[in-house]
């Protein structure tokens, strides 16, 4: 889902090349296979659907694909059962370039269909472009970037096909009619074939009009099919080691876990600034903070009165706020953001965590009414994808541990931020 230093928009994989690339000088689209019942997952719902962070995992990968602003349609075929369900996610994940096409019994049949629909489209209504280069990309490798795209596509426009591979990590072997050991394969020799794969659009649908029931029922590899159909030998095109593929149940929590730590690392710290001691908290909070998170916005005014400062902060995607008050009776300021936030549906395709700090000295201070209040509108916002915590600091100018307070309160709220567990939204903490 972007270097975390530059936001999501950019992608999840934060050893990215910096920089967008230009578009490549051909027209391009994608089909993504997402027809597969989630066997080896080991549950009853297939691994594209399952819940990473809020979301299906399909829609990380369809978000990856709409990102790149030169592809210009992106087909997610589907098996019947599903179609209607893939639809639901489109509309409520804002997908915008996405089209759902029903598949077919097996992968290539899938596939196929997909690629059927721009020939199927030109003597039709629907609003589909052939392509001069189509991408096919498994929709279970959610954190695919736009350098290797354009790789892929580049070369399939000289080469007529193109495939990312990486390096094989275990030894094949071969057994034997017994059992044993028969031999082993030179891992030098070999490479693990992944996605992205790119073709002229022509060669590859050309292949599968001659394509045998046999390698429709039971092959897998595209680039195979160029070669074996079409007579085309693809480039092959060294990828990074984020291509892997969500198989089993595993992989969904370390999906979830680089999701997590992707929109963890930046954060806005809003400091109102009404008195010295709001402003000193937030000073020292802030130097505590930028040794868990990479990237740290601040302002020191109102929410009202610096509007488009947060404006342009959600707009580089940002999902994480630290809203700080000195008055702990107070949530005016919280208020204000929550409606900014709202507004700007900022949580639709992530959850935003919101978290209030009041200043307080807890000796003297029952826990407010607006404690209380805080409590009740974390419920509200919690139907939004808006995470919202209360958290109290126990504040004393005489209080020579004032910066241990607040390197617990920063370690506590990198938690809360990393962990975005919804089902501790409305505590109010206390440090």
């Amino acid at each position: 889902m972007a270097s975390p230093a530059t936001g999501l928009g950019e992608g999840l994989n934060s050893e990215a090349e910096p920089g967008p690339r230009p578009a490549p000088p051909v027209s391009v689209a994608a089909v993504l296979p997402a027809g597969g019942s989630g066997e080896r997952m080991g549950g009853g719902t297939p691994k594209q659907f399952c819940d990473l962070s809020g979301r299906p995992l399909v829609s990380y990968t369809v978000q990856a694909m709409e990102r790149v602003s030169w592809i210009s349609d992106i087909i997610v075929v589907v098996s019947q059962e599903n179609v209607e369900k893939m639809k639901y996610i489109i509309n409520k994940f804002g997908h915008k370039k996405t089209t759902v096409v029903e598949g077919g019994m097996t992968r290539h049949r899938s596939i196929f269909n997909g690629l059927d629909i721009f020939v199927k489209s030109n003597n039709s209504s629907q609003l589909l472009k052939k392509p001069e280069v189509i991408i096919i990309h498994d929709a279970v490798r959610p954190f695919v970037e736009e350098d290797i795209l354009f790789k892929v596509v580049m070369a399939a426009k000289e080469h007529g096909a193109a495939g990312a591979i990486r390096p094989l990590v275990s030894t094949v072997i071969a057994s034997s009619a017994d059992g044993c050991l028969d031999h082993s394969l030179d891992r030098a020799k070999y490479r693990a074939s992944e996605m992205p794969q790119a073709f002229l659009f022509d060669i590859i649908h050309q292949a599968y009009q001659q394509c045998s029931d046999y390698d429709f029922d039971y092959g897998t590899e595209c680039l195979h099919l160029a070669l074996k159909y079409s007579k085309t030998n693809a480039k092959l095109i060294e990828g990074p080691p984020d291509l892997w593929k969500v198989t089993y149940k595993r992989d969904l929590y370390a999906a979830d876990s680089l999701i997590k730590d992707a929109i963890s690392q930046q954060l806005c710290i809003i400091n109102n600034n009404i008195n010295e001691d709001a402003s000193q908290v937030g000073f020292l909070l802030h130097g505590t903070l930028k040794n868990h998170v990479k990237v740290i916005k601040s302002t020191s005014t109102s929410v009202s009165e610096n509007d488009n400062h947060l404006q342009n902060i959600l707009l580089e995607q940002c999902y994480n706020f630290v809203c700080i008050n000195d008055d702990p009776n107070g949530l005016q300021e919280t208020h204000q953001l929550l409606k900014i936030l709202e507004n700007r549906n900022a949580s639709v395709l992530y959850s935003v965590v919101l978290i209030s700090v009041h200043l307080a000295i807890l000796e003297n201070t029952f826990l407010s009414s607006a404690m209380q209040s805080l409590t009740k509108l974390a419920k509200e916002v919690k139907k939004k994808n808006i995470l919202l915590y209360g958290f109290i600091v126990d504040y004393r100018k005489d209080n020579l541990k004032l910066q241990e307070t607040i390197d617990l309160a920063g370690s506590l709220i990198t938690a809360l931020i990393r962990d975005r567990n919804p089902v501790f939204a409305g505590q109010i903490l206390v440090a």
